[in-house]
C-alpha cells in the first residue's frame, strides 16, 4: 500500500503547467490527479491563453505587461470592496468597491493563516512549509527566507523586468532574507512587521493595546535581564537600497519609536510606490512592482476627521484611508497611460486581527475566524484583478485559487514561465484560464490549510475536512459543506459525508504526505541578525550582541 501511494503521489512530478514547455513543472500529487481529468481540455485552453497573449504583446511593441501587486494586512473577507455589505461594519471603500466593477473578483481565493506564510507563498508559488519560513514573527529571530528559494521577482527580473519592492516584507532578519537579496532591484521596506511597529511602541502602552514594553512604568528592581523586553526603537525600522547598499533611514541614534513615526513610514511608503510608478513607466522594459503597505494595520486612535467613520475603530478609520490610496495608485496608472498593459491585483493577506477586534472595529464577519486560524475567516480573502481591455469588467470567478498560484499565473501571464525552477515542488497552479477566459477555467479543486507546521485542515471543491486527532478514525472527522455551512459552526452533518469523503480526505492527505519523501520540507534557515545593513545604529548593535549571546556557544 506505501509503494502505491508513493507511486499515485509521483504521478505529480510529471505535470506541466501549460503547455510547450520542454521541462514541466512539478506540482503536488493533486494536481495530478485532475489534470489526467481535464488535460486535453486545459491543452485547448492553453493554445486560446497563448495566441491571446501573444496579441497583447505584439500590440504593445513585444513587451509582456506591467504588474501591481497590492497586499493588504489583516482584512478578510467583506472588509473591503464590498460597499453593500459594509453597512454592518459602519463605513465604506468606494475606490475598492469600483476596482470591483472594472476589473473580476476572484471570489474563492485562499491566503494563508498569518501574514509571513501568505507572503512565502506567493513569492516562491509554495507552501510555506516547504521553505522552512512558517511563523510570523515580530523580534529579533534570527531567521528567514533562505537564499536558496527562487522568488516571483527573481524569476520576472531573468525574464526582463525591472523589480521594485515598497512596503511591508516580514520574510527574517537576515541578510539572504531581504528583499533587496530575493530579486528586487529597487527595494524599501521594514526589517520586522507591525507588532514591532504598530504594537510594541509607548503610545500603544498608553492606548492598552499592550502591556510591560515601557519599563518606567513598574520598579525594575528584580529585572536582571533587561533586554527581555525588547524596546522596538531599538531594533532596525525600514531599510532602503541606494547604490547596491542596504541603509536604515528616518531612524537617528537614540530616537523613541512613535505611532507619528509609524505614520509617517506608511505614507513614505505610499509616496514613493507614486514615485515608483512614474519612474518605471518611463523605461523600456516592464515592470513588477509589489506594494505591500503596513497600513491598515493600526491600534492608536488618531481621529483624523476626514477619515473617521461611524464604526469609529482605528482599522476601520484608516481602511477608508487607504482605500484613498488604492484609488490613487490606480489613478496614477491611468494617467500615465499605461493601464492597458498593466495588470493590478489588490488583495488581503489572511483573515482580521481578531484578538484586537474591540479597538480595531475589525470583525469575522462572514466566515468563522480570523489570523492565525486555519478556519475560513483566517484564509478567505477579498481579490480583484483588473487588466483594461484585456479582463472583463464586472466579472467574478468562483473557481477555488490559492495565493501561491499567483507566482505561477503572473509567471505565465509574463511569458516568464521557462524561469520558475524545476527541481522543487511548486504549489502554485497557472490560473492564468480565469483571468483570461473567465469563471469556470480554473486548474485548482482544493487546498491544504497549515497552522505554522501543521497541517490542520484540507479543501476539496465544497467541502472542508478538518483534520482529526492522530490515530482516530478519518469517517468521524469533522467534514463541512461551506456551501450549506460556512462558518464551521455543524460538524455533526460530518458524519452524513464521512462515509466516502472521510476516506477521500485520507487518501488525499497520504498523497501529500508521501511526496514530501522525495522533496523534503527545507529545515528553518538561521545566521546573524542585520548583517548587510551599512549604518546600523549603536543600539540595534547591542541588541546583535546580546543575541548572538544567547544562541549555543562553540567550545
Amino acid at each position: 500500500m506505501k509503494k502505491q501511494l508513493i507511486s499515485i503521489a509521483s504521478v505529480g512530478l510529471m505535470t506541466l503547467s501549460c503547455q510547450g514547455f520542454a521541462k514541466p513543472l512539478m506540482h503536488d500529487a493533486e494536481y495530478a490527479i485532475i489534470e489526467a481529468q481535464n488535460g486535453k481540455t486545459w491543452a485547448a485552453d492553453n493554445k486560446t491563453i497563448d495566441k491571446k497573449l501573444a496579441d497583447i504583446r505584439k500590440k504593445n511593441g513585444g513587451k509582456p505587461p506591467n504588474i501591481v501587486y497590492i497586499l493588504l494586512d489583516d482584512v478578510g473577507f467583506g472588509e473591503i470592496g464590498m460597499d453593500n455589505l459594509s453597512v454592518i461594519r459602519g463605513y465604506k471603500t468606494p475606490n475598492m468597491t469600483a476596482l470591483a466593477k472594472t476589473g473580476m473578483s476572484l471570489d474563492r481565493m485562499y491566503s494563508e493563516p498569518s501574514c509571513t506564510p501568505t507572503r512565502v507563498a506567493m513569492m516562491t508559488g509554495r507552501y510555506p512549509i516547504r521553505t522552512g519560513l512558517t511563523k510570523a514573527k515580530a523580534t529579533m529571530s534570527g531567521d528567514g527566507l533562505p537564499a536558496e528559494e527562487v522568488t516571483l521577482a527573481e524569476v520576472l527580473k531573468k525574464a526582463g523586468y525591472y523589480t521594485s519592492h515598497v512596503g511591508k516584507w516580514h520574510m527574517g532578519d537576515i541578510e539572504q532574507a531581504y528583499a533587496s537579496n530575493q530579486g528586487f532591484m529597487h527595494a524599501e521596506f521594514p526589517i520586522h512587521q507591525q507588532g514591532q511597529l504598530a504594537i510594541m511602541g509607548r503610545d500603544m502602552e498608553s492606548a492598552d493595546i499592550i502591556r510591560g514594553v515601557d519599563p518606567s512604568r513598574q520598579k525594575q528592581t528584580f529585572t536582571l535581564d533587561k533586554f527581555f523586553t525588547p524596546d522596538p526603537a531599538h531594533m532596525v525600522t525600514g531599510v532602503e537600497l541606494r547604490d547596491g547598499k542596504l541603509y536604515e533611514v528616518e531612524m537617528e541614534a537614540g530616537e523613541e519609536w512613535t505611532q507619528k513615526k509609524y505614520r509617517e513610514m506608511n505614507e513614505r511608503y505610499q509616496r514613493n510606490a507614486l514615485g515608483q510608478l512614474r519612474k518605471l513607466s518611463k523605461q523600456d522594459k516592464p515592470f513588477f512592482l509589489n506594494y505591500w503597505p503596513l497600513f491598515p494595520l493600526s491600534f492608536v486612535q488618531e481621529h483624523r476627521s476626514k477619515y473617521n467613520t461611524l464604526n469609529g475603530g482605528t482599522m476601520a478609520d484608516i481602511l477608508v484611508e487607504m482605500d484613498e490610496w488604492i484609488g490613487e495608485i490606480v489613478a496614477e496608472i491611468d494617467k500615465l497611460g499605461i493601464a492597458e498593459n498593466t495588470i493590478i491585483v489588490v488583495m488581503g493577506d489572511n483573515g482580521p486581527f481578531l484578538q484586537y477586534e474591540g479597538p480595531t472595529g475589525a470583525s469575522d464577519r462572514i466566515y468563522r475566524g480570523g489570523k492565525t486560524d486555519h478556519l475560513e475567516g483566517g484564509v478567505r480573502v477579498n481579490a480583484w484583478i483588473k487588466w483594461d481591455g484585456v479582463i472583463e469588467a464586472g466579472g467574478a470567478a468562483q473557481d477555488i485559487i490559492h495565493v501561491s498560484d499567483l507566482f505561477t499565473t503572473f509567471a505565465r501571464l509574463a511569458n516568464a514561465t521557462d524561469e520558475i525552477p524545476r527541481d522543487r515542488i511548486i504549489d502554485g497552479v497557472d490560473q492564468s484560464g480565469i483571468m483570461l477566459l473567465g469563471e469556470s477555467h480554473g486548474r485548482r479543486d482544493y487546498v491544504h490549510i497549515y497552522e505554522g507546521k501543521t497541517l490542520k485542515s484540507v479543501v476539496k471543491n465544497k467541502y472542508k475536512m478538518h483534520l482529526p486527532p492522530p490515530g482516530s478514525n478519518p469517517i468521524k472527522a469533522p467534514i463541512y459543506d461551506l456551501y450549506r455551512d460556512p462558518r464551521e459552526r455543524r460538524p455533526i452533518d460530518g458524519i452524513k459525508y464521512g462515509p466516502w469523503a472521510g476516506g477521500q480526505f485520507e487518501a488525499m492527505i497520504k498523497r501529500h504526505m508521501a511526496l514530501k519523501k522525495a522533496y523534503p520540507d527545507r529545515p528553518s534557515t538561521h545566521a546573524k541578525p542585520y548583517e548587510g545593513i551599512e549604518n546600523l545604529r549603536p543600539e540595534s548593535k547591542k541588541l546583535v550582541d546580546i543575541f548572538m549571546l544567547g544562541l549555543p556557544q562553540k567550545k
